[in-house]
């Protein structure tokens, strides 16, 4: 039997968007830290992005630090100007802001440690594809990281918007409806890796959505790979509680989720253990398509995980652990998708 709590749980990590106001989320970045920013930047112009060193900048990033790993879990930085400034300059921003949070881990196959969230023209029916490379929504899920980070360089004509849970919120809603239904979800339960995986693995792995570690409840989730998963003949078949467990909490992500635009220039950072994150499907400029930079970043001091997580992030080990473990695998900073 999986550790589990015995009832609801309280915390800064269990909030609820009625009771937030946008001075509780969004950070303007004062000009002094972007000054400094720039400064040390341009005595590292000719450093390579993957090399740059960990800038001083003050207590400003030290606070917005605590309150991603041991507040409520997410900030949404605004202040940086994309007008007239390159990728690779807004990248070098992006990556130095990134390396106050944690180090920056490969995000696909190709060993990317920018990534690049963009409409490539792919479908997410399509079982080798990842969601982030489709504009159909992307439902809520986590990632394999510790924080997961984002820049808007350009934004969608339309939808798009940033869709963020509480992870604790969701399970106290759910064990107030129906405590058998949440406990079913400390089970483990078998999500596809959507061909990223190393040969002659698993091509799914088996984590509960929801583990109880240290009075701390950690979520790990994504529906559709986890349907996905269901391809497979050696992949456990769902069982119908599992089928309406995980109902039950997609139902009350929809009603818990906090839903913001991204503007160019705005940077997300989101502990990935205790929000579930969700993209709603857009529509392009096909002039400037939606375009974000992304970060999968691990903390030395992060939440301890529990051992199962070792299947999917390689190690549970602090500062180490996540990404896409393929042996062999060279990693890359590149500047296109």
């Amino acid at each position: 039997m999986m550790s589990r709590p015995e009832g609801l749980i309280d915390g800064p990590a269990a909030w609820h968007p009625r009771d937030l106001a946008d001075s509780d989320w969004l950070r303007i970045l004062p000009n002094r830290v972007l000054s400094q920013l720039d400064a040390g930047l341009e005595k590292l112009r000719d450093t390579p992005i993957r090399d740059l060193p960990r800038l001083e900048l003050g207590p400003t990033f030290d606070e917005i630090r605590r309150e991603v790993l041991h507040g409520k879990g997410f900030v949404l930085l605004r202040g940086v100007a994309t007008e007239g400034r390159s990728i690779e300059d807004l990248a070098r921003l992006f990556w130095a802001i990134g390396l106050q949070f944690g180090s920056p881990l490969p995000q696909n196959a190709k060993g990317h440690l920018l990534g690049h969230v963009k409409n490539l023209g792919l479908r997410a029916t399509d079982p080798n594809v990842r969601i982030y490379q489709t504009n159909d929504r992307q439902f809520f899920h986590t990632d394999s990281c510790d924080i997961v980070g984002l820049l808007c360089l350009n934004k969608s004509r339309s939808g798009g918007l940033s869709s963020l849970a509480s992870s604790w919120t969701a399970y106290n809603e759910m064990f107030r409806r129906d405590p058998e239904l949440a406990r079913a979800l400390f089970e483990p339960i078998w999500t596809d890796q959507r061909g990223e995986h190393a040969p002659g693995s698993n091509p799914w792995y088996s984590i509960p959505v929801f583990s109880w570690v240290r009075d701390r409840l950690i979520g790990s989730y994504q529906r559709k790979y986890i349907e996905s998963a269901q391809r497979f003949p050696g992949a456990p078949r769902l069982s119908a509680t599992q089928v309406k467990a995980l109902d039950l909490l997609d139902g009350i992500l929809e009603e818990i989720a906090l839903r913001m635009a991204f503007e160019p220039g705005d940077i997300q950072f989101v502990h990935n253990h205790q929000i579930f994150h969700d993209r709603t499907a857009f529509e392009d400029d096909p002039a400037h398509p939606r375009h974000l930079l992304r970060l999968w970043l691990t903390c030395e001091d992060d939440w301890e995980l529990p051992e199962v997580f070792a299947e999917r992030y390689g190690t549970i080990a602090k500062g180490r652990r996540g990404g896409i473990r393929i042996p062999g695998l060279e990693t890359t900073v590149s500047l296109n998708p």
